[in-house]
């Protein structure tokens, strides 16, 4: 059972970066971002994929030695915190297969269910309320943490971009667990972790992203949040 958030000291080590991180289904554009940014904080990166060659491929696109490329099931067992990067349309079947292999880790949901359309980016309705939600629902024995919804990977994966100017909200019902999720996102430079909420709330927070993408299309920008008077 996951601890109340109320009752729950702060979990943040001194040394995060010996925290191995696997990014599942982190083949695509926000998956590799991710693994390149936490990559050049000083962590070693495992990004998963259902196909290894793909998975082989992404690392070596990012290159620096400390990412590597695994099926999604050995990156959740060799990972000691987990990135759920998955589209949305494999993310129930890809996380449920991995149940085992992430009990007792942190499972950390960045996945923004979206549908497109001629007019736009909108959100899709989630049975359980959200990704995270969802993702609760399916690995009961892991701690699951929504955050980095609205991180644009383009800025992650620009190597010229040396700061990523922007808050990421974290959300969970575990504060030891939203602590460390927030030090990490710090470890991003630009970037600060905040607290947004319990995981009940993720449903607005993954949402919002459908108003960012008219933001930027409109703009031709990569806008993120910032949170004010913090």
């Amino acid at each position: 059972m996951m601890a109340d958030q109320t009752d729950q000291g702060s979990g943040a080590t001194a040394d995060i970066t010996q925290l191995v991180i696997g990014v599942l289904g982190g083949t695509g554009d926000q998956g590799k971002g991710l693994a390149l940014r936490l990559s050049m904080a000083g962590h070693k990166v495992i990004i998963g994929s259902r196909d290894s060659g793909r998975a082989n491929a992404a690392a070596e696109e990012i290159g620096g030695g400390r990412v590597t490329g695994e099926l999604n099931y050995d990156a959740a067992v060799y990972c000691d915190l987990a990135i759920a990067a998955i589209p949305w349309e494999g993310h129930r079947d890809v996380l449920e297969s991995l149940a085992e292999p992430l009990a007792g880790k942190i499972v950390v949901d960045c996945v923004n269910p979206l549908g497109f359309d001629a007019r736009g980016a909108y959100s899709i309705g989630v049975p359980e309320g959200s990704a995270a939600e969802q993702a609760a629902s399916v690995l009961p024995a892991s701690t699951i943490v929504g955050a980095f919804h609205h991180v644009s990977a383009k800025l992650l994966l620009d190597r010229q971009v040396d700061r990523v100017d922007l808050d990421v909200l974290v959300l969970g019902d575990d504060r030891a667990a939203t602590d460390l999720v927030a030090a990490i996102a710090a470890e991003i430079p630009g970037v600060r972790g905040i607290y947004g909420g319990r995981l009940r709330n993720c449903g607005q927070v993954e949402a919002l992203t459908a108003n960012l993408v008219s933001v930027n299309r409109r703009y031709k920008a990569h806008a993120g949040l910032r949170i004010t008077d913090l």
